[in-house]
């Protein structure tokens, strides 16, 4: 079963985003942060996925990604910023830091598949 890592500082937005991704067929795993995550991340490997938030205290989304993006283990993991921030220049900047793809909040269950299918998880 392909893993998905669900990362926001939110625990309601981390609980709707775990109901869609296990509905879809996946395991999800949570962390309420960038920092949390890389921790998770050390001790269970790189997941297949990872859905991740941009505004997070300790760590924020894009140092994260740009984190993960060095460590070669990581390369086959698709990552999909799912944020509030809808400005050109922060889709760019986050296209470039890494993402695989980028999906606004708020959003459904059929928008979340859709990501998911673009970038290699869902068939």
């Amino acid at each position: 079963m392909r893993k998905i890592l669900i990362v926001d500082d939110s625990k309601f937005i981390r609980s709707v985003v775990r109901r869609f991704v296990e509905s879809l067929g996946f395991a999800a795993d949570e962390a309420e942060d960038g920092r949390q995550a890389l921790e998770f991340c050390k001790a269970a490997g790189p997941p297949d996925g990872i859905i991740l938030d941009i505004i997070m205290p300790v760590m924020d989304g894009h140092e994260f990604l740009r984190t993960i993006r060095q460590d070669p283990r990581f390369q086959n993991c698709a990552v999909i910023m799912c944020t509030t921030k809808s400005e050109p220049a922060e889709i760019e900047a986050t296209m470039a830091a890494g993402a695989n793809e980028y999906i606004m909040k708020p959003f459904t269950e059929d928008i979340l598949a859709d990501k998911l299918r673009q970038v290699g998880l869902l068939t």
